[in-house]
């Protein structure tokens, strides 16, 4: 295996934008990001997408993307794995220039949801489901996370107001940030007192529905940051069938390989992009990527270690609730927040003298887990 770069990323802010197709969506994105990399040439496309087969009526988003861009010839694929399809678009093309197939690869992760009608959103998110034992009884991802929440407050003693500092710390860290949704803060009493989604998770402890596109260029030719590792790893379908319903193995085995993979521990870490969908995902999520102990996620967070000055700066353009969760796109918009932060790009969001940053991409509730650890050179 060679090592593998990155040679350009580009972003779209998440927003409502009717004017724009997922077609302009990814060629706004894609196009910006092969400026950026100044490579010659392409050798292959691979297009993260979740919805557009029932939101746009629209398959065949390989060849539909490299037709638009003018890429013509080059093998071109869809990659789809629920809100994991970012993480693991990335991980596939990363492997193709691992292995030495291709030397350029460009990554494209795109979604259109504005456009749809709610019902439309909610039946796309719950083929994330089995639809004939989980989603046919109408339960939606954030309905078997609060079964998660609840288990979670009831074993480990975990106070509400613990669980939604997440949210809050990743609405302060959307402030100044260009392409986030939400760039505004949150207060965790204002988050606790909105409707509930699902009992107990508040609508504020939710992400939104958003559109946007991420694009990244993976190239051999060399680089500032380095792809460390690539992993991804799945867990039973069922949340009846695991062992532990509050440990996501998929989480656990996913960084695990990365670690080993990137020849580091968790502690070499400096920064985390967490796929928080929903809070208590985040908190599992930081506990099953080795930051915190089992059942104290959601105390570290409200000590305030995950601030950006803190212990480990967690979500630092806002993560999936203030930045926005434009599903199949959300990986790679994580990977590329990464990169801008080693890279020093981050602006307003920068975290100072970051060398090691991890992005971790959810599909479902953990049944898949993408993670990405970037190395500054």
């Amino acid at each position: 295996m060679r090592p593998v770069y990155i040679a350009g990323v580009a972003l779209t802010p998440i927003s409502e934008h009717w004017e724009l197709s997922l077609r302009d969506l990814a060629c706004e994105a894609a196009i910006k990001a092969v400026e950026k990399a100044e490579i010659e040439g392409l050798d292959s496309l691979y297009v993260a997408n979740m919805g557009g087969a029932t939101l746009q009526s629209q398959l065949h988003l390989g060849a539909l993307m490299a037709d638009a861009l003018g890429l013509h010839g080059l093998p071109a694929m869809r990659v789809e794995a629920a809100q994991a399809s970012g993480g693991v678009a990335v991980h596939e093309a990363y492997i193709a220039v691992a292995s030495g197939l291709y030397d350029n690869v460009l990554v494209v992760g795109v979604e259109k949801m504005s456009d749809a009608l709610p019902h439309e959103v909610r039946s796309t998110l719950a083929m994330a489901e089995d639809q004939e034992y989980t989603a046919y009884t109408g339960v939606t991802e954030v309905g078997l996370c609060a079964l998660l929440y609840r288990l979670y407050m009831d074993r480990y003693d975990a106070k509400p107001e613990e669980v939604a500092a997440l949210a809050a710390i990743s609405h302060e860290h959307a402030v100044g940030c260009l392409h986030a949704q939400y760039p505004f803060r949150i207060s965790v009493e204002k988050i606790l007192s909105s409707p509930m989604e699902a009992d107990p998770i508040h609508m504020l402890e939710c992400s939104g529905i958003g559109d946007g596109a991420a694009a990244i260029i993976l190239t051999a030719e060399g680089g500032d940051v380095e792809v460390a590792s690539s992993s991804v790893a799945t867990d039973h379908f069922f949340l009846t069938e695991r062992g532990d319903p509050l440990t996501l193995r998929a989480v656990r085995l996913a960084s695990q390989r990365a670690y080993k993979m990137a020849d580091i521990a968790h502690e070499d870490v400096d920064l985390v992009e967490l796929h928080d969908s929903t809070t208590i995902l985040g908190v599992l999520s930081l506990e099953d990527l080795g930051f915190a102990e089992k059942g104290f996620g959601a105390r570290y967070i409200a000590e305030g270690n995950v601030r950006r000055g803190g212990e480990l700066p967690v979500n630092t353009f806002g993560g999936l609730k203030a930045r926005g969760n434009p599903v199949g796109a959300t990986g790679v918009y994580q990977v590329a927040e990464v990169a801008m932060q080693l890279l020093g790009e981050a602006g307003r969001c920068q975290v100072e003298d970051a060398e090691v940053g991890l992005a971790e991409n959810l599909g479902g509730v953990a049944s898949t887990c993408s993670v990405t650890i970037l190395r500054r050179r």
